[in-house]
């Protein structure tokens, strides 16, 4: 019960990390693009490397163990690639304009202006629901990892709350412009994060009667697809939008070396 409660602590934090995103708009005049682009790169550098290095190996050993060695490669493989298409299909379900995976530039204050109240509130809510739509897997993810490794919990935690907080900027910032209420902006932006503490309650729910070797092998292989399809399809391009591209890159590697640096420490 411990482990769950903790496991369910950092999923709740990853989540309500939109809230950081959502003071950030409105207590800085402008955002640090140089930082956030190499701190995006940052966060999908850690999700890479511990998704092929940690969560895919552990989840291959673990089906294997209990399914032999050429089925276990095999579904770890298919459960893999399975993630990849569980987020990719999320994608395609939410409309581009709405999709938070689409890089928009915050600090366009012409555009901004060049839009109607209405259409921007309805941007800022559209943009919560997509954001509340794709944080349910990563909630599923973080938690199923604290739940096995807590120090791997902690390391892909962290890493989602990074990539969570341009997410609550772009909820804040239309409904803000749109309706003048900070408060209101910012409470929607906050409340688009609980679907991560969701979906890891929901994922719970079902599968902890069922919860063996061969179940957690498949879901940890999933996670490592869903993670690098989130590394790869949101945090670089989002990254070399708010920032020049070697800043992205450096915090790319930088993200790699800080997690290869803590996987052998806490081995």
């Amino acid at each position: 019960m411990n482990n769950v409660l903790f496991a369910f602590g950092l999923t709740l934090f990853a989540g309500l990390s939109t809230g950081i995103g959502s003071a950030l708009a409105f207590f800085t005049k402008k955002t640090n693009k140089e930082f956030l682009s190499g701190a995006l790169g940052f966060s999908a550098g850690v999700m890479i490397y511990v998704s092929f290095v940690e969560i895919f190996v552990k989840s291959k050993d673990a089906l294997q163990l209990a399914l032999g060695d050429f089925k276990g490669y095999m579904f770890t493989t298919i459960a893999f690639f399975g993630g990849m298409a569980v987020i990719a299909l999320i994608d395609r379900l939410v409309p581009s304009f709405t999709n938070p995976h689409e890089p928009k530039d915050i600090n366009d204050e012409n555009a901004i202006k060049q839009n109607e109240k209405l259409q921007l509130k309805r941007m800022g809510m559209f943009s919560a629901l997509a954001i509340a739509i794709h944080n349910f897997p990563e909630g599923l993810a973080t938690f199923t990892s604290a739940l096995k490794d807590p120090t791997l919990g902690i390391s892909i935690a962290i890493a989602i709350a990074i990539h969570n907080i341009p997410e609550g900027i772009a909820v804040s910032v239309p409904l803000y412009y749109a309706t003048g209420n900070r408060k209101k902006a910012f409470l929607l932006s906050f409340l688009s994060g609980l679907s991560e503490p969701v979906g890891a309650l929901v994922g719970y729910t079902i599968l902890y009667r069922y919860f063996n070797d061969v179940v957690f092998g498949v879901l940890f292989a999933a996670v490592a697809g869903i993670m690098v399809f989130i590394a790869l399809d949101e945090l670089l391009p989002t990254a070399e939008k708010y920032g020049k591209h070697h800043i992205a890159i450096y915090g790319l590697v930088l993200g790699m070396v800080v997690m290869a640096l803590s996987l052998v420490l806490f081995s």
